[in-house]
C-alpha cells in the first residue's frame, strides 16, 4: 500500500552500493580521470588505483593479482573463459561439461560454441537436490574434453555446488575448471589455489559494489585466447579503456566482502 515502508529481498539480484564503495570511487569520477594507459602522472594515477583494486580482488579469492582480467560484467567474464578457452585449443576438438542449471550466461554461450564453432557441449543432470555429483562429472569427461564449468552457487534455487570436489575431478583428467562464482563470492568463501580453481568469474554489483564491472580470475598458465581485441589492455585479454572508477569500487566492495563475509553469512543465516 502507497505509503508503507518497503523491505528489499532481492540481493540475489543485486546489492545497493555501499557508502564505503562510493566514497572511494568518488575521486576517479572528478579529478582523478586520468587514462589508466597514459604515462603522464594521472595515467600512472589511475594505473595505480585499478592495480590496488587487482590486488583487493585476487585477495577475495585466494589468487594471484597478475591474475584477474577485468570485465564489463560476470557475463562477460563467463564469455571469456568459455570462449577464450575453446578458442585457445583452436585446431582440436572441444568437449565442454557443464551442468542443466547453469546461469544463462554460461548456458547460452555453450549453445552458441556448439552451434557457431562445433563445440561438443554436454550438460550433466543434477540430483533432486540439485547437487553436481562430481563422479557423474567424471564419467562424462574424455579424451576431447577441454573444461569443465559448474557454477559455485545456484542464482534461482541457491545450491552450493562441491567445487573443491569437481575441481580435483577435472584436474585429475587435465582438464580446466571453470566456476561461475558471482553468487557465491559475496558469502561463501572460496580460495582458487586451494581449491585447485582455474577459472573463476566475478561480478561487483552482486557485493555492495557497482554494476557494469566484473572480473575473470585466471590461474597461472591457464590457455585462454582474447575475444575483445583493441589496445591490448588487461595483459591482451580484454582490450579497452579500463573504467576506473567501478573497478576502484569493485576492489574496495571486495575488500569489505573478505572482512566481514564470515559475521555476514552468520548474521542473514540466523
Amino acid at each position: 500500500m502507497a505509503g508503507e515502508p518497503r523491505i528489499y529481498f532481492d540481493n540475489a539480484a543485486t546489492t545497493p552500493v555501499d557508502p564505503r564503495v562510493r566514497a572511494a570511487m568518488q575521486p576517479y569520477l572528478d579529478g582523478c580521470f586520468g587514462n589508466p594507459s597514459s604515462l603522464h602522472v594521472e595515467g600512472r594515477t589511475a594505473r595505480a588505483a585499478v592495480e590496488n583494486a587487482r590486488r583487493q580482488v585476487a585477495e577475495l579469492v585466494g589468487a594471484s593479482p597478475s591474475g584477474v582480467i577485468f570485465t564489463g560484467s560476470g557475463t562477460e567474464a563467463d564469455n571469456l573463459a568459455l570462449v577464450g578457452a575453446a578458442r585457445a585449443f583452436a585446431g582440436q576438438p572441444v568437449h565442454i561439461v557443464t551442468s542443466a542449471i547453469e546461469h544463462p550466461a554460461v548456458r547460452e554461450t555453450c549453445a552458441w560454441l556448439a552451434q557457431r564453432e562445433g563445440v561438443t557441449v554436454t550438460y550433466t543432470p543434477v540430483t533432486p537436490d540439485g547437487i553436481v555429483d562430481p563422479d557423474a562429472v567424471a564419467a562424462l569427461i574424455g579424451p576431447e574434453t577441454r573444461l569443465v564449468s559448474i557454477m559455485a552457487a545456484n542464482n534461482v534455487v541457491g545450491t552450493l555446488q562441491p567445487v573443491r570436489e569437481l575441481a580435483r575431478v577435472a584436474r585429475a583428467r587435465g582438464v580446466l575448471f571453470h566456476t561461475d562464482a558471482v553468487q557465491a563470492a559475496s558469502c561463501v568463501p572460496l580460495d582458487m589455489q586451494r581449491d585447485g580453481i582455474d577459472l573463476l568469474s566475478l561480478s561487483g554489483h552482486k557485493l555492495y559494489g557497482p554494476k557494469g564491472i566484473g572480473a575473470l580470475v585466471c590461474a597461472e598458465n591457464v590457455p585462454l585466447a582474447p575475444v575483445i581485441h583493441g589496445g591490448g589492455q588487461e595483459r591482451g585479454l580484454r582490450s579497452g579503456t579500463e573504467n576506473v572508477a567501478a573497478i576502484v569500487g569493485f576492489g574496495e566492495a571486495a575488500r569489505l566482502c573478505a572482512t566481514m563475509r564470515g559475521d555476514e553469512a552468520a548474521r542473514m543465516k540466523q
